[in-house]
């Protein structure tokens, strides 16, 4: 099952090595064909994160009008996304598709002879007894991570003495991991310079291998420093932002770690990744932002088509209730048009009654009781028992003030 899952990048890989001849070459051209098969997918993953940011603004929008009832602001979320056409999920799951492919790839570089070239089982135990048998290899003198990666150490020793194991194995091919001076099939080592050769003056190899797990955590966070840099709006959100600033020290840290846990080969795999990554995401962050632009002015004119309809709509009842012509709305329902047909009913009744009791009183000579200034409505003392409407209009005389004696004017 895992050569079934595993093929097509066995296939791709051996590939560019028959073409170049070198196992560097190859995983950063695996990595080149990788992220121009996954640009469609990160194409939609752009699109889906930059349609979130520029409706960050209208998402504030609701939260204020529907802060008090979460529920209701859930709906409107839901309806809004569904009008934009926007599945807030596709941004995340699109941006997990490389991790099941450097999982392959994995599986590739660490078994070599089985996957890589395909060979069968037995295949690969003849060259492990042929190398036995020519004082070559000896499990027991091996350390344990020298273990773990048995078949990159086996292709490493066919391809120094690939004459005499082609010989006794024709189906195996001459695979070597020198790249750069380095031997990118081996584990970069903390203590670099405890490493064989390194007092000697063979410094370089040692070294390269000890720099590419930091090389590769650098780019792997300048490639997402450029990626949220082009999608800004997406750290509006203290939770989005929080979240991004956690993934910026998790993911080099993780960088760090698979390079030195897994063959050096890995680490120029991950470091051409993120370069072709920020390649690919300074490109689609261009094509998207046309694209977010021409669908913003074709909003905007949406919006202010719907805006003057409504203006229409409404100058137009305003006028037929002007000319009295106004006409029933169909779409009120049919509870709404029996309330307000009982409420005119109720007020005719009550006007009705009025003229009644009106008529009846002057019939009978009875006058009605005066009403009080201080009354409101049905409040007889309202405004209070001793409101006077007219006690700041009264006019009060002033008396003359009395001329001092023996003062002459």
């Amino acid at each position: 099952m895992t050569k079934i899952i595993t093929a097509p990048f066995s296939w791709l890989m051996m590939k560019f090595y028959d073409l170049f001849g070198n196992i560097g070459i190859a995983v950063i051209l695996f990595a080149l064909v990788v992220n121009l098969i996954l640009t469609p997918f990160m194409l939609k993953s752009k699109k889906s994160m930059m349609r979130q940011t520029r409706l960050q603004p209208r998402l504030k929008q609701l939260e204020a009008q529907h802060g008090g009832n979460p529920q209701k602001y859930q709906q409107e979320v839901s309806k809004l996304y569904q009008e934009e056409h926007i599945n807030p999920m596709s941004g995340c799951l699109w941006s997990l598709i490389p991790f099941p492919i450097l999982i392959a790839l994995y599986s590739v570089i660490r078994k070599p002879l089985s996957i890589m070239m395909g060979l069968a089982t037995e295949t690969v135990e003849l060259i492990q007894t042929t190398l036995e048998g020519m004082g070559l290899l000896n499990l027991a003198e091996l350390s344990a991570r020298q273990q773990q990666y048995i078949e990159i150490v086996m292709t490493q020793l066919c391809h120094e003495n690939y004459d005499v194991i082609s010989a006794v194995v024709p189906e195996v091919q001459d695979v070597s991991y020198a790249f750069l001076g380095m031997n990118l099939g081996n584990t970069p080592q903390l203590t670099f310079w405890n490493a064989e050769g390194f007092g000697a003056g063979n410094w370089w190899p040692a070294l390269g291998l000890f720099l590419i797990p930091f090389i590769s955590a650098f780019l792997s966070w300048l490639s997402m420093k450029v990626s949220m840099a082009s999608n800004p709006g997406a750290n509006d959100n203290t939770q989005a932002a929080a979240t991004n600033k956690s993934m910026m020290l998790m993911m080099p840290l993780m960088s760090v770690w698979i390079c030195f846990v897994m063959p050096a080969v890995m680490g120029v795999y991950w470091i051409a990744n993120s370069v072709f990554g920020m390649l690919r995401d300074w490109i689609l962050t261009k094509v998207v932002t046309k694209q977010m632009y021409e669908e913003d002015k074709e909003w905007l004119e949406r919006e202010r088509l719907r805006e003057e309809e409504i203006e229409r709509k409404r100058l137009e009842t305003e006028r037929r209730k002007a000319e009295g012509t106004s006409t029933v709305n169909r779409n009120t329902s049919k509870k709404k048009l029996q309330a307000a047909e009982k409420q005119k009913v109720e007020e005719i009744r009550a006007a009705a009654a009025a003229a009644e009791r009106a008529e009846r009183r002057e019939r009978l000579g009875v006058e009605e009781a005066e009403v009080p200034a201080s009354q409101v409505g049905s409040r007889r003392y309202a405004r209070g028992r001793a409101y006077d409407p007219d006690r700041f209009g009264a006019q009060q005389e002033v008396s003359p003030a009395p001329e001092a004696d023996g003062v002459e004017e």
